[in-house]
């Protein structure tokens, strides 16, 4: 028997080295497994092509979360599940999200994990970098994060094992 799940959009947010896009990628993969439509949307990738032309101001972080959005409704409008992860590091900024996409599709997901752990998993070196001021406007350093106040889940990298939270996210998908 197929499973069935309602066209919707998963946001994963959470500091850079949080977690999104690993459990992101892996609730993508779960999905497909599962003979589920789905699209994968993550920041880093629409940086490289759709949203090349932003930078990291406020405004910019606005644009590219507007079209990210936009990209979304135009997915699940057409069936999808669509995981989404970007930084997206402003209550307001979530809010527009949920707004474009509707509140009803629009499904948050926080990746909460602590500055300190995920400072400690930053392979690519972005955090020193943003210490030293060689990356101005970098979110948790220069650049402020605001946790959510309407996550529908959260997730805690921290404590949790990467199987436990897909297992929890999995979880949650399938009641919503």
């Amino acid at each position: 028997m197929r499973m069935t799940f309602t066209p919707q959009v998963l946001w994963f947010t959470g500091l850079s080295g949080s977690g999104k896009t690993t459990l992101g990628n892996m609730t993508a993969d779960w999905l497909k497994q599962n003979d589920i439509p789905v699209m994968n949307l993550d920041g880093d990738v629409l940086r490289t092509g759709l949203c090349r032309d932003l930078g990291f101001s406020q405004e910019d972080r606005f644009e590219n979360i507007r079209r990210a959005s936009e990209v979304s409704k135009l997915f699940i409008d057409q069936g999808f599940v669509v995981i989404c992860t970007f930084i997206s590091p402003l209550d307001k900024i979530r809010a527009m999200a949920r707004h474009i996409i509707g509140g009803d599709s629009f499904k948050e997901v926080f990746v909460d994990c602590p500055l300190d752990v995920c400072e400690q998993r930053d392979v690519k070196g972005l955090y020193a970098q943003a210490r030293q001021g060689k990356i101005t406007k970098f979110t948790g350093i220069s650049s402020p994060f605001e946790k959510p106040t309407r996550a529908d889940i959260t997730v805690l990298t921290e404590t949790e094992t990467e199987e436990e939270s897909l297992k929890r996210i999995i979880d949650f998908l399938q009641k919503a």
